[in-house]
């Protein structure tokens, strides 16, 4: 039997452990504090879950295949992980990313429509339209209830036969091993799935990943702006996302700006003044009917970014690989994803190059996604 050490177990490290298990490894997973623990990339109350990615195809690929993977999540617990409200992308550019976003779906045979501004604004009461050429709609995107599912698919691995430990960990000098809480583990696969700690763990390898602080409000309001009906958001060009009151915990919007750097050992987990200043500010300008409403909950999450948004997939020595880099855009993949990298494990494919060590240049573009937060 095939062994393997998963650190990590936010909803990548959760989801990977489940789907070695699944397949028949000796999975150990390594967790310095809980599943879903307010410290992790994983822990917001919710994700969007969507397929459009510009004039990219791997992504739009593979967040279809993880929608329907979801569905089978869901369908294996009974929980109700997976809210399909639908999503509207504000696009104010007529020939900017929305429409290569488009182009893609249409010829991947993804559902998505063109709706002019008015049409749109019937659809979602408030919504301010004067500066936009069109939306995209994608009808069966929507919204993921993040923290619970990352605590879900950790149960499920434990279920499965995954070994959890609780301890924080180290690389071990002898290759395949790690050293948790100073009991030294070994298996034929280790991955490092630890989100934030990836550059601190791996300074020559990761160290090009920067952690970013991104606050998170939710707004108080009328009851007509629940979700659903309401549909999620993106606002790609005044990099802003969101939805309805989804649970009881208000109106959610989240700046997807890159934020200050961030430590999430030390940080604060209190929301900055200023960036509530700019949620206020884009509610003003998108939603101006909410002006005034109230903060009923805040939140500090964190991106870990690389410098052109790609993740990083890469075996650093025989059998060590590092998984993260999530670029704000990873969370909703997480079931998909998990059986891509279970087959490199395996050996029965090579990662992307794009996922590799390679120097990476800036680029914008793949973070407008609701990843580590919405």
């Amino acid at each position: 039997m095939k062994s393997a050490i998963v650190v990590g177990a936010g909803i990548w490290g959760a989801s990977l452990a489940l789907r070695l298990a699944d397949e028949g490894w000796r999975v150990t997973l390594v967790e310095q504090y809980a599943p879903g623990h307010v410290r992790q990339a994983s822990a917001g109350e919710t994700r969007l879950l969507r397929c459009a990615h510009g004039s990219d195809d791997w992504y739009p690929r593979l967040a279809r295949q993880a929608r329907d993977a979801w569905r089978r999540l869901e369908d294996r617990t009974g929980e109700d992980l997976y809210v399909e409200s639908g999503l509207m992308w504000f696009a104010r550019d007529p020939d900017g990313w929305e429409t290569r976003s488009a182009e893609v779906l249409e010829r991947l045979d993804i559902p998505r429509e063109l709706l002019d501004p008015d049409e749109a604004a019937r659809r979602f009461p408030g919504l301010r339209v004067d500066d936009l050429a069109f939306v995209l709609w994608e009808p069966d995107a929507g919204l993921l209830r993040a923290r619970r599912a990352t605590q879900v698919t950790a149960r499920l691995a434990g279920a499965a036969g995954v070994r959890q430990v609780r301890a924080r960990a180290v690389p071990y000098a002898r290759k395949t091993g790690v050293v948790a809480d100073g009991e030294v583990l070994t298996a034929d696969r280790v991955v490092w799935a630890c989100g934030a700690w990836l550059p601190w763990l791996f300074p020559h390898e990761a160290g090009h990943v920067q952690v970013t602080r991104q606050d998170t409000f939710h707004f108080g309001v009328p009851r007509d702006w629940t979700t659903p009906p309401l549909p999620a958001f993106c606002d790609y060009d005044l990099a802003a996302y969101g939805h309805g009151d989804l649970d009881g915990m208000g109106m959610k919007i989240t700046g997807d700006a890159e934020g200050e750097p961030y430590d999430p050992e030390t940080g604060g987990r209190r929301v900055l003044r200023h960036t509530e200043e700019q949620a206020r500010s884009y509610l003003a300008r998108r939603f101006p009917s909410l002006v005034g409403a109230p903060v009923v909950f805040s939140q500090v999450c964190q991106y870990a970014l690389t410098g052109d948004a790609e993740w990083i997939i890469a075996e650093i020595e025989d059998g060590v690989w590092l998984l993260g880099g999530e670029s704000g855009h990873g969370f909703k993949h997480a079931p998909a994803l998990a059986g891509y990298v279970a087959e490199i494990l395996d050996d029965r494919r090579e990662p992307d190059a794009r996922f590799g060590l390679h120097e990476r240049p800036a680029a914008r573009g793949l973070r407008t996604s609701g990843g580590t937060m919405p």
